[in-house]
C-alpha cells in the first residue's frame, strides 16, 4: 500500500488550509514509505529553506517510522553527534510524521515555516483526511 495522487493533493489542501488559518506561510513535503519526494508545496511567502527542510522532516519520519522530533530527542539524549547527516539529510525537530495505514507505513509529511509546534498541528491537521 502507498500513497496515491488523490491522497496526497487531500493533505496538501488540508495542510494549506491549516496554515492559512493560523496565518503561517508553509512548505509541505510528501514522501513515500522509502522517504522519496511524492508530492510538495510551498506556500506564497513561506521562506526559501522551509523547502528543504520540510523534505528532510518527511524524508526522516519515514526512515524511522517515527515523528522527526522523537529522533531527535533520541539523539540528543544519547549525544549521537552527526546523526542528523545520516540518510541524506535529517531534520531531527518538529513537523515530520509518518503516514500509516492498517500498521504498514506508506508514506511521512513534513511541514516547515512556524514554530515547531505549528508545523507538528498543520501536519497532525492534514492527516486527519486520511482518518
Amino acid at each position: 500500500m502507498a500513497l496515491n495522487t488523490e491522497q496526497c493533493d487531500r493533505i496538501i489542501a488540508a495542510a494549506r488550509k491549516a496554515a492559512a488559518e493560523m496565518g503561517c506561510s508553509m512548505s509541505i513535503a510528501l514522501s513515500d514509505a522509502g522517504g522519496h519526494l511524492l508530492q510538495f508545496c510551498r506556500m506564497d511567502g513561506a521562506f526559501a529553506a522551509s523547502a528543504d527542510i520540510a523534505r528532510r522532516k518527511a524524508h526522516c519520519a519515514a526512515m524511522f517510522r517515527a515523528p522527526s522530533d522523537t529522533i531527535g530527542k533520541i539523539v540528543r539524549e544519547h549525544e549521537l553527534t552527526g546523526f542528523e547527516l545520516s540518510n541524506g539529510g535529517l531534520m531531527l525537530f518538529g513537523g515530520g510524521l509518518p503516514i500509516e495505514q492498517n500498521g504498514e507505513l506508506i508514506g511521512a509529511i513534513g511541514v516547515s515555516g512556524g514554530s515547531a509546534e505549528e508545523d507538528v498541528r498543520v501536519a497532525e491537521k492534514a492527516l486527519e483526511v486520511l482518518a
